[in-house]
This record gives C-alpha cells, structure tokens and sequence, in this order.
C-alpha cells in the first residue's frame, strides 16, 4: 500500500495549485463587485444564504453534530491512524499539512478578524448547535480547513490509474468535504464563504503537505520501527482526549473514533513487539 502511495504522490505537478488559486481569485473578484471587502459587506452579503442553510441544515441536529466533530483533527485523524503501519508516506504528508494548516488558519483569523455568527446577528434568527462561538475568528473555519487538509492528503494518496476512477473518487471525496464544512454552516458556526474559503485553503495546505514529503523526508522516522514508542505514546494521548469528550458531549462519533484508534494501538504495538 505504501509503495502506491509514494508513486501517486510522485507524480505531484506545481498545476495542481492553479485550480484553488482560481477560486480564490474568483472569491475575491466577487466579494469586490459586491463592494464587500470589508468586514460589514462580507457579513451582510451572506446573511440571507446563512439563515436559509443553517434553517434547512438545522432539521438533523444529531447527525449534523456528529458530523461536525470530523472538523476537529484528533477525532478524524483517529480514524487514519492505521496507515502509520500500513502507509506511512500519508502520515508523513498529513503532519506537514497539518502544521501548515494550523498555522495558516491562526494567521487568516487574525488577520480578518470577522465576527461569528452568534455576534452579528440576533441569536433568535437562527438556530444553534452545541456551544455558542463568539468572537471575531470566523475566517476562515478552522474546522474546514482541517477536513480538506486531510481529504487532499488521502485523495492523491489513493487516486486510482484509470480515468473514469478519478473522477469518481475525485467528486466523492469533494462532496464528502462538502457536506463536512456545511455542518460548520448548520450548527451556526460561520458563514457559507468561511466554510469554503477555508476548504480551499486545506486543499492547499494539503498539496503543501504532499509536495513536502515528496522533496524532503522530515517524517521519514514514522516509518522506522524503532520510533514506534513515539506513535503509540501520541496514540494513547489521542485516546484520553477522546475519552474525555465521551466524558463531555458523548457522541457516537467520539466511540467510533475511539475504537479506530484502539484497534491502531494494538496494531501498531504488536508490530514493535514482533520487531
């Protein structure tokens, strides 16, 4: 499995860039027609798309809660943990993402320091889910970047040869990312550009990560199993902090995450074990 991964990612071209590149552009280009590069216009633009999605999106609140958790990185990288044995070069891709990632997404919100939801608007005109997020750190959604990061990652991971297949599996992992970052929207988190502008830039960030491992191999100790120790004891900290929210919020979510990452525990200390 690995070996496919590494020649996928081989064949990593700068082209691939150009189309987010586009849709930022185009974003942009909007936003300026609709004279709402600024703070007040890009709240305003999007109020009435805002209400209606979260209104309509709303309607399954255990499901969208549960769904919205994959925004959080322990619980849906719990879920990958396998490939530390099986594929490594995705973990090793996924790492340099990540940080990318986290770093882009802290500088964005600062940086345009919009207000959620919950602070522009009268909080009985829409519908909330879970805790109420205020503050002015609504672009781009943290939540979105992190699930396109990791989605990017395992969609060039596993790009099939034939073309028919990667469309297929292209417009499935798109749509699985859609329907991700929207909860973002239906749980009255953000906005429906924060959720895509952020989806953009964990696509991004997770051709960065990619073109990382592919130049330099900064990771490449994952593989080794000598350094086994370190993934298990960050495999056990992954598990307190899911035990923890099924403490908390207790989502089936959060069970199945968990139990992804035991069975990636024991996996991976039986392999150390038998070195």
């Amino acid at each position: 499995m690995n070996t496919n991964v590494v020649n996928n990612y081989s064949k990593f071209k700068l082209t691939l860039f150009f189309l987010p590149a586009f849709f930022l552009i185009t974003i942009v280009a909007f936003l300026y027609q609709k004279h709402a590069l600024n703070v007040g216009g890009y709240i305003q633009i999007q109020k009435n798309c805002f209400i209606f999605l979260n209104s309509k999106l709303s309607q399954f609140p255990n499901t969208l809660f549960n769904l919205n958790q994959l925004g959080d990185c322990v619980v849906f990288l719990s879920f990958i943990t396998i490939f530390m044995v099986y594929a490594p070069k995705i973990w090793e891709s996924l790492l340099s993402a990540s940080i990318l990632s986290c770093i882009l997404s802290s500088l964005l919100k600062q940086v345009f320091a919009v207000p959620r939801p919950a602070v522009a608007f009268d909080k009985n005109s829409f519908v909330i889910i879970g805790n109420t997020l205020t503050g002015n750190n609504s672009l781009p959604s943290g939540h979105s970047i992190t699930a396109f990061t990791i989605l990017t990652v395992l969609l060039f991971a596993f790009m099939p040869q034939k073309l028919n297949y990667k469309i297929l599996w292209s417009v499935f992992i798109t749509i699985t990312g859609l329907i991700l970052i929207f909860t973002r929207v239906g749980v009255g988190a953000h906005y429906p550009l924060d959720v895509i502008i952020g989806g953009i830039i964990g696509y991004i960030s997770g051709l960065l990560g990619i073109l990382i491992s592919k130049k330099y191999r900064i990771w490449a100790w994952i593989s080794n199993k000598k350094y086994y120790p370190i993934l298990i004891l960050f495999l056990l900290f992954c598990c307190i902090s899911l035990i923890n929210k099924i403490i908390n919020e207790n989502l089936i979510i959060f069970y199945l995450s968990l139990t992804s990452l035991v069975v990636s525990l024991y996996k991976i200390i039986n392999v150390y074990i038998k070195k």
